[in-house]
């Protein structure tokens, strides 16, 4: 059980509630912003640093030159990192960070409590934070920006329509905004094609479904304002804690009470047969997603993690919830 409500915890870190793999591409110059966040023409029309933002914290800083060396202290940012092209700048991730294979290689700098030495050590131009959690390490990343060390805090997305701000952002300020738009841009195709794909489900056919991201005694799961409500959105299904807000946690009785059609959980990689542990769950035999054993796990960092690998996290819920659609 220490070992699940350790992944709970890092998910929650993950996805804000602590508040919480492309290839190389060519070079595509950004123009500058002004503080407000909005992009300055420079005379040629043409966009190049130096590059002036405003960060998730409204903190402004002025970035002379395309950034090399690169410190990401948050799986989402670094996955968005390295779709974008910059593996080879990576220097530093967060101790969290398993995606794509190649972070394996790369420093460990902490987790919710930072190694400033370690950071400092590896020289980065440039940091990646992100605002759900940079609340929790204000210290840590005053010392990185008294050391002269750009501190960048990306907007911490809950939405799908968020994350593609995140991307953009961090486009612009490592200097591959074309490459981000190129990300965007397929991203919202793919969602568009299984929207369109789901959207073959009548109302009549349209299913409920529960989802588990921490196990019993202390079970949790995600309600409105939530990557899993915009996704079971998008894939035509209602969620059964849509009267919910946020990440909360909920009595096993009340779940019942919401009988839900499909059960999904999020946790099978750190906790065996999660499924089995629902289906022989006391007093659950008579709800529909048991009697009918439409139980699954899917994998927690596709759905959670504000990047391009949402595509394939909707996908995976879309095919347990309406397998008949993508039967061969």
């Amino acid at each position: 059980m220490k070992k699940v409500l350790s992944f709970f915890l890092l998910v929650m870190f993950t996805i804000g509630l602590l508040t919480g793999c492309g290839s190389e591409s060519p070079d595509s110059e950004k123009e500058p912003e002004n503080k407000d966040g909005k992009t300055e023409e420079t005379e040629t029309g043409q966009s190049a640093f130096p590059l002036t933002v405003t960060d998730a914290l409204n903190q402004e800083m002025t970035i002379a030159d395309k950034p090399e060396r690169i410190v990401s202290l948050i799986p989402s940012n670094t996955e968005i990192a390295f779709a974008l092209g910059l593996g080879d700048k990576i220097v530093g991730v967060s101790d969290h960070d398993n995606y794509p294979e190649a972070v394996k290689e790369k420093e460990k700098v902490g987790g919710m409590e930072l190694n400033v030495e370690v950071i400092l050590s590896l020289e980065p131009d440039l940091v990646l934070a992100h605002a759900s959690s940079a609340h929790n390490s204000k210290e840590a990343l005053q010392q990185l920006r008294d050391a002269g060390i750009h501190v960048f805090v990306v907007h911490d997305a809950q939405q799908i329509e968020e994350t593609y701000e995140a991307v953009e952002q961090i486009g612009q300020v490592t200097g591959t905004q074309e490459k981000a738009e190129a990300i965007i841009s397929n991203m919202k195709e793919e969602f568009a094609a299984l929207r369109e794909k789901t959207d073959e489900i009548s109302d009549e056919e349209r299913k409920s479904v529960f989802f588990e991201v921490a196990p019993a005694p202390d079970i949790f799961t995600a309600g409105q304002h939530t990557f899993f409500n915009d996704l079971l959105q998008l894939v035509n299904a209602d969620n059964a804690a849509k009267e919910q807000d946020g990440w909360v946690r909920i009595d096993p009785e009340s779940i019942v009470e919401l009988n839900p059609d499909v059960i999904i959980t999020t946790y099978g990689h750190y906790e065996n047969d999660p499924v089995e542990q629902i289906m022989n769950r006391d007093g659950w035999g008579d709800m529909t997603a048991v009697e009918k054993e439409q139980v699954y796990d899917v994998q927690s960092d596709l759905v959670s993690r504000p990047g391009p690998r949402l595509v394939e996290g909707a996908k995976e819920i879309a095919e347990v919830v309406y397998p008949e659609l993508f039967e061969e």
